[in-house]
């Protein structure tokens, strides 16, 4: 195993373990390593300094571990992000899902063209801000980590 320093694009860093170079090489190609800050999968390797024993010294005495595991989330961000998998999860059972038609069946909708009811699906960037200069009401729904996995 080897334990790599890593830094996101957002200068985060955190560290993982990989079972070899190429896995992690790998891994990141395919974008399956994300930064637990920010879920950006855009990581590389940080510098890192190497660990050499000295024979002339004697033993090397460490630190005792932390009896406790530490969090990778603290306990802030794992409450926001039950809320908005809560929220997301609440739209879902409760919408009509219309996938890439959602800024169509949005205008329908909004000029009484369709009947009124709950949807979600995607949209552009460009299409919902287009939506939202027309006074039609729309809101983003994140995509958490644990929702890709």
């Amino acid at each position: 195993m080897i334990r790599y320093s890593l830094v996101c694009e957002a200068g985060h860093g955190f560290e993982s373990w990989f079972p070899s170079s190429d896995s992690f090489d790998t891994q990141v190609a395919r974008g399956l390593v994300a930064c637990p800050v920010c879920d950006s999968s855009a990581v590389g390797k940080a510098l890192m300094v190497p660990s050499i024993a000295r024979t002339d010294r004697g033993p090397v005495v460490r630190p005792a571990q932390a009896e406790a595991p530490v969090a990778l989330i603290a306990e802030p961000e794992r409450q926001v992000r039950a809320m908005l998998k809560a929220l997301r999860e609440h739209v879902v059972s409760n919408s009509e899902h219309v996938g890439p038609r959602f800024p169509e069946e949005a205008r329908k909708i909004h000029y009484g063209e369709a009947e009124g009811r709950s949807i979600y699906g995607e949209a552009s960037p460009a299409e919902a801000r287009a939506l939202i200069d027309e006074g039609i009401e729309v809101a983003a729904i994140p995509i958490l980590p644990d929702d890709r996995n």
